[in-house]
């Protein structure tokens, strides 16, 4: 089964990890969370999810997993600040691992400049970023581009979302 690094910190949408978290993990495949301090307690923007963070950025690296989780709310706007967590995404993008990003998640494939070419979808408040950002922005509850991004718009697309991404790391 697949390792699935999920980059996530303070605010991130509850349902947005729990929901894929949870699907992968009852799918036989292993989820790791990933954040600037290992064993650091980040809580969702709801306030009813705390995670305790498996690992450092610092301390993994791309060729330690299998694809690569970003869930939305305001962690990926955070995490797009530290340039290791935009290299980190950028290079699953670019050797074509599986990357599954929900809502603002396509935040942190912004500035990594990985969406140029690609088919997408996200937030209603980010697509414009992400048409400047030269992707090819839909509006549907689930994309899949290239066989290896999966994107959705927002907590109502969870289903949709992942089923896509359960299909693609079955694969």
């Amino acid at each position: 089964m697949s390792k699935v690094a999920c980059v996530i910190t303070d605010y991130f949408e509850d349902v947005e990890y729990t929901d894929p978290a949870k699907a992968l993990q009852d799918a036989g495949h292993e989820v790791v969370t990933i954040e600037k301090e290992h064993g650091k307690t980040v809580t969702g923007k709801q306030g009813n999810t705390k995670v305790t963070i498996d690992k450092a950025i610092d301390d993994v690296s791309p060729n330690d997993f299998d694809a690569l989780l970003i869930p939305g709310g305001f962690s990926p706007d955070q995490l797009r600040g530290d340039d290791r967590f935009v290299s980190f995404a950028k290079t699953f993008m670019d050797e074509k691992k599986p990357v599954f990003a929900i809502c603002h998640g396509p935040q942190l494939l912004i500035t990594a400049k990985a969406l140029e070419g690609r088919t997408a979808t996200g937030f209603k408040s980010i697509r414009v970023d992400m048409e400047y950002a030269k992707a090819n922005v839909k509006d549907q509850e689930v994309v899949v581009c290239q066989n290896q991004l999966v994107t959705s718009r927002m907590p109502d697309d969870i289903p949709a979302f992942n089923k896509e991404m359960l299909n693609l790391l079955a694969q």
